[in-house]
């Protein structure tokens, strides 16, 4: 995201913690973290203003709470639920133009079908999401 921001304004939801050597180059008004996301309605507004008209998504599947989504890179708690992404999300797509989107950060556990479910899941709703009529 580093790279991205060279070229591009970007908001981040969601956000758990951040690196020390990070902080200086973060805008703390497009930072939104998960506790204030799933406790502030007032969060989601303000996060929503900071949107163009038009908007690519990344989701970090590390997003999740852990007891959602166990199976990525860094699994840390206080994450969001499945159905708070997806309220975030569905406002983001009432919002403005999603011009596209990936899913990142699938870190696939033997014995464990349930993230992979959940990854492919959230792209039939974020597609669902996108091209309603």
């Amino acid at each position: 995201m580093a790279r991205v921001k060279e070229c591009c304004p970007i908001v981040q939801a969601g956000v758990r913690s951040v690196a020390a050597c990070e902080r200086s180059s973060v805008d703390p008004k497009r930072m939104f973290y998960a506790r204030d996301l799933i406790h502030r309605r007032a969060c989601l507004d303000d996060l929503l203003d900071q949107l163009g008209p038009r908007v690519y998504i990344t989701i970090d599947l590390d997003v999740f709470d852990p007891a959602f989504m166990p199976a990525t890179g860094t699994p840390e708690p206080g994450g969001l639920s499945w159905y708070e992404v997806l309220a975030l999300l569905k406002a983001v797509c009432d919002r403005s133009q999603v011009v596209g989107f990936d899913i990142v950060e699938l870190c696939p556990l033997p014995n464990h079908r349930g993230a992979e479910f959940l990854a492919a899941k959230l792209i039939y709703t974020l597609l669902s999401y996108r091209f309603k009529k």
